[in-house]
Protein backbone atom coordinates (compact mmCIF):
# COMPACT_ATOMS: atom_id res chain seq x y z
CA UNK A 1 0.00 0.00 0.00
CA UNK A 2 1.25 3.10 -0.83
CA UNK A 3 1.95 5.31 2.27
CA UNK A 4 1.24 9.39 2.47
CA UNK A 5 3.06 12.07 3.21
CA UNK A 6 2.03 16.30 3.88
CA UNK A 7 4.80 18.77 3.03
CA UNK A 8 4.41 22.15 4.88
CA UNK A 9 5.19 25.52 2.56
CA UNK A 10 5.52 22.36 0.03
CA UNK A 11 4.76 24.71 -3.34
CA UNK A 12 7.89 26.47 -3.55
CA UNK A 13 11.75 26.58 -2.71
CA UNK A 14 12.82 23.27 -0.95
CA UNK A 15 9.90 22.28 0.08
CA UNK A 16 8.52 21.84 -3.96
CA UNK A 17 11.93 19.74 -4.02
CA UNK A 18 10.80 17.99 -1.11
CA UNK A 19 7.44 17.17 -2.20
CA UNK A 20 8.57 16.03 -6.02
CA UNK A 21 11.29 13.91 -4.43
CA UNK A 22 8.62 12.65 -1.90
CA UNK A 23 6.29 11.76 -5.24
CA UNK A 24 8.92 9.95 -7.00
CA UNK A 25 9.35 7.75 -4.48
CA UNK A 26 6.15 6.47 -4.64
CA UNK A 27 4.03 8.49 -1.79
CA UNK A 28 0.91 10.42 -2.76
CA UNK A 29 1.88 13.97 -1.33
CA UNK A 30 0.15 17.08 0.00
CA UNK A 31 1.07 20.47 0.45
CA UNK A 32 0.76 23.12 2.61
CA UNK A 33 0.87 26.50 1.11
CA UNK A 34 0.19 30.40 3.02
CA UNK A 35 -0.39 32.80 0.51
CA UNK A 36 0.70 32.44 -3.07
CA UNK A 37 -2.35 31.30 -4.98
CA UNK A 38 -0.88 31.52 -8.04
CA UNK A 39 1.99 29.93 -7.08
CA UNK A 40 0.21 26.91 -5.76
CA UNK A 41 -1.96 26.54 -9.02
CA UNK A 42 1.04 26.82 -11.02
CA UNK A 43 2.71 23.65 -9.05
CA UNK A 44 -0.22 21.43 -8.42
CA UNK A 45 -0.47 21.62 -12.27
CA UNK A 46 3.27 21.17 -13.01
CA UNK A 47 2.96 18.15 -10.50
CA UNK A 48 -0.08 16.94 -9.83
CA UNK A 49 0.40 17.33 -5.92
CA UNK A 50 -2.75 18.79 -4.95
CA UNK A 51 -1.94 21.77 -2.57
CA UNK A 52 -3.79 23.13 0.44
CA UNK A 53 -4.33 26.58 1.92
CA UNK A 54 -3.86 27.08 5.58
CA UNK A 55 -1.62 29.11 8.02
CA UNK A 56 0.76 26.59 10.11
CA UNK A 57 0.84 29.20 13.39
CA UNK A 58 -3.44 28.73 13.50
CA UNK A 59 -3.58 25.20 15.79
CA UNK A 60 -6.89 25.21 14.04
CA UNK A 61 -6.25 26.41 10.67
CA UNK A 62 -3.63 23.02 11.21
CA UNK A 63 -6.17 20.86 12.46
CA UNK A 64 -8.56 21.24 9.88
CA UNK A 65 -6.27 21.06 7.30
CA UNK A 66 -5.21 17.64 8.77
CA UNK A 67 -8.51 16.48 8.72
CA UNK A 68 -9.35 17.53 5.21
CA UNK A 69 -6.10 15.97 4.02
CA UNK A 70 -6.32 12.90 5.86
CA UNK A 71 -10.03 12.77 4.42
CA UNK A 72 -8.57 13.36 0.94
CA UNK A 73 -5.75 10.45 0.77
CA UNK A 74 -5.50 9.15 3.81
CA UNK A 75 -3.77 8.76 7.29
CA UNK A 76 -0.43 10.32 6.86
CA UNK A 77 2.37 8.33 7.23
CA UNK A 78 4.92 11.02 6.90
CA UNK A 79 5.16 14.65 7.99
CA UNK A 80 7.68 17.30 6.68
CA UNK A 81 7.59 20.78 8.70
CA UNK A 82 9.27 23.13 6.42
CA UNK A 83 7.00 26.20 6.11
CA UNK A 84 8.98 28.76 7.85
CA UNK A 85 9.81 32.57 7.48
CA UNK A 86 11.99 35.31 8.44
CA UNK A 87 11.77 38.74 9.86
CA UNK A 88 14.91 39.96 10.32
CA UNK A 89 16.54 42.61 12.51
CA UNK A 90 19.51 43.52 14.55
CA UNK A 91 18.14 42.25 18.27
CA UNK A 92 18.30 46.43 19.37
CA UNK A 93 15.96 47.18 16.46
CA UNK A 94 13.65 44.13 16.45
CA UNK A 95 10.03 44.12 17.53
CA UNK A 96 7.93 42.31 19.52
CA UNK A 97 6.01 41.25 16.36
CA UNK A 98 8.82 40.29 14.32
CA UNK A 99 9.98 38.22 17.38
CA UNK A 100 6.25 36.63 17.65
CA UNK A 101 5.76 36.17 13.85
CA UNK A 102 8.72 34.42 13.45
CA UNK A 103 8.05 32.25 16.68
CA UNK A 104 4.61 31.62 15.73
CA UNK A 105 5.22 30.04 12.38
CA UNK A 106 8.99 28.42 12.75
CA UNK A 107 8.05 26.91 16.23
CA UNK A 108 4.61 26.93 17.48
CA UNK A 109 4.24 25.89 13.59
CA UNK A 110 5.94 22.66 14.15
CA UNK A 111 4.02 21.55 17.03
CA UNK A 112 0.64 22.67 15.34
CA UNK A 113 1.90 20.27 11.91
CA UNK A 114 2.99 17.47 14.45
CA UNK A 115 0.63 17.29 17.12
CA UNK A 116 -2.69 16.55 15.01
CA UNK A 117 -0.99 13.67 13.46
CA UNK A 118 0.50 12.36 16.45
CA UNK A 119 -2.06 10.10 18.47
CA UNK A 120 -3.34 8.11 14.59
CA UNK A 121 1.21 7.50 14.50
CA UNK A 122 1.01 6.27 17.20
CA UNK A 123 -1.91 3.94 16.84
CA UNK A 124 -0.69 2.59 13.73
CA UNK A 125 2.82 2.01 15.10
CA UNK A 126 4.28 4.12 11.85
CA UNK A 127 5.18 7.52 11.55
CA UNK A 128 8.34 10.34 10.03
CA UNK A 129 8.08 13.46 11.51
CA UNK A 130 10.61 15.78 9.54
CA UNK A 131 11.64 18.85 10.55
CA UNK A 132 13.76 21.15 8.37
CA UNK A 133 15.65 23.28 10.62
CA UNK A 134 18.66 25.32 9.29
CA UNK A 135 22.30 26.21 9.91
CA UNK A 136 21.73 29.65 11.38
CA UNK A 137 19.80 27.29 14.04
CA UNK A 138 23.09 25.79 14.91
CA UNK A 139 25.24 28.59 14.83
CA UNK A 140 23.23 31.94 15.25
CA UNK A 141 23.22 34.50 12.98
CA UNK A 142 23.60 38.60 13.07
CA UNK A 143 20.09 40.02 12.77
CA UNK A 144 18.37 36.29 13.46
CA UNK A 145 17.72 36.04 17.03
CA UNK A 146 14.60 35.22 16.55
CA UNK A 147 14.88 32.60 13.22
CA UNK A 148 17.46 31.46 14.96
CA UNK A 149 15.57 30.77 17.89
CA UNK A 150 13.43 28.60 16.61
CA UNK A 151 15.05 26.58 14.48
CA UNK A 152 17.23 25.84 17.51
CA UNK A 153 13.80 25.01 19.30
CA UNK A 154 13.02 22.76 16.37
CA UNK A 155 16.15 20.53 17.09
CA UNK A 156 14.92 20.45 20.58
CA UNK A 157 11.34 19.41 19.02
CA UNK A 158 12.94 16.57 17.09
CA UNK A 159 15.22 15.22 19.66
CA UNK A 160 12.31 14.96 22.20
CA UNK A 161 9.73 13.46 20.26
CA UNK A 162 12.40 10.65 19.10
CA UNK A 163 12.15 9.36 22.70
CA UNK A 164 8.05 10.05 23.11
CA UNK A 165 7.86 8.25 19.25
CA UNK A 166 10.24 4.98 19.43
CA UNK A 167 8.01 2.33 21.08
CA UNK A 168 5.85 3.30 18.49
CA UNK A 169 7.43 2.92 15.17
CA UNK A 170 7.82 6.85 15.11
CA UNK A 171 11.02 8.44 14.35
CA UNK A 172 11.68 12.28 14.43
CA UNK A 173 14.49 13.86 12.61
CA UNK A 174 15.37 16.94 11.64
CA UNK A 175 17.84 18.56 8.66
CA UNK A 176 19.52 21.61 8.50
CA UNK A 177 20.58 23.29 5.76
CA UNK A 178 22.85 25.69 4.73
CA UNK A 179 22.36 28.54 2.18
CA UNK A 180 20.78 26.87 -0.46
CA UNK A 181 19.93 28.16 -3.94
CA UNK A 182 16.54 28.97 -3.60
CA UNK A 183 14.36 32.39 -4.95
CA UNK A 184 15.41 33.72 -1.47
CA UNK A 185 19.09 33.32 -2.04
CA UNK A 186 19.36 34.12 -5.85
CA UNK A 187 17.48 37.17 -5.31
CA UNK A 188 19.92 38.73 -2.92
CA UNK A 189 22.66 41.15 -4.48
CA UNK A 190 25.38 39.13 -6.58
CA UNK A 191 28.20 40.63 -3.93
CA UNK A 192 26.69 39.37 -0.84
CA UNK A 193 25.92 36.72 -2.49
CA UNK A 194 29.61 35.63 -3.75
CA UNK A 195 30.44 36.45 0.11
CA UNK A 196 28.07 33.78 1.39
CA UNK A 197 29.41 31.25 -1.65
CA UNK A 198 32.91 32.23 -0.15
CA UNK A 199 32.21 30.86 3.43
CA UNK A 200 31.07 27.60 1.93
CA UNK A 201 34.10 24.84 1.57
CA UNK A 202 32.14 23.42 -1.16
CA UNK A 203 32.65 26.90 -3.08
CA UNK A 204 28.49 26.54 -4.67
CA UNK A 205 25.13 26.88 -3.27
CA UNK A 206 23.18 23.70 -2.27
CA UNK A 207 20.71 22.41 -4.09
CA UNK A 208 17.07 22.28 -2.89
CA UNK A 209 17.13 18.78 -4.74
CA UNK A 210 20.06 17.72 -2.40
CA UNK A 211 17.77 18.55 0.89
CA UNK A 212 14.95 16.67 -0.83
CA UNK A 213 17.39 13.41 -1.01
CA UNK A 214 17.52 13.93 2.68
CA UNK A 215 14.11 14.19 3.25
CA UNK A 216 13.45 10.90 0.88
CA UNK A 217 15.87 8.99 3.06
CA UNK A 218 14.92 9.98 6.63
CA UNK A 219 11.12 9.00 5.37
CA UNK A 220 12.53 5.56 4.25
CA UNK A 221 12.45 2.31 5.63
CA UNK A 222 15.85 2.16 5.84
CA UNK A 223 15.93 5.01 8.34
CA UNK A 224 13.99 3.20 10.75
CA UNK A 225 17.01 3.25 13.49
CA UNK A 226 18.00 6.57 12.78
CA UNK A 227 15.77 9.01 15.37
CA UNK A 228 16.62 12.21 16.75
CA UNK A 229 18.76 13.12 14.75
CA UNK A 230 19.80 15.90 12.53
CA UNK A 231 21.94 15.47 8.93
CA UNK A 232 23.74 19.09 8.88
CA UNK A 233 23.90 19.70 4.73
CA UNK A 234 25.43 22.89 4.11
CA UNK A 235 29.06 22.01 1.75
CA UNK A 236 31.34 21.89 4.91
CA UNK A 237 30.27 25.56 6.45
CA UNK A 238 29.69 25.07 9.98
CA UNK A 239 30.14 21.61 11.76
CA UNK A 240 28.84 20.32 14.77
Amino acid sequence: MARTALVTGGSRGIGAAISKALKAEGYTVAATYAGNDDAAAKFTEETGIKTYKWNVADYAESKAGIEKVEGDIGPLDVVVANAGITRDAPFHKMSPEQWSEVIDTNLTGVFNTFHPVWPGMRERKFGRCIVISSINGQKGQFGQVNYAATKAGDLGIVKSLAQEGARYGITANAICPGYIATEMVMAVPEKVREAIIGQIPTGRLGEPEEIARCVAFLASDDAGFINGSTITANGGQFFV
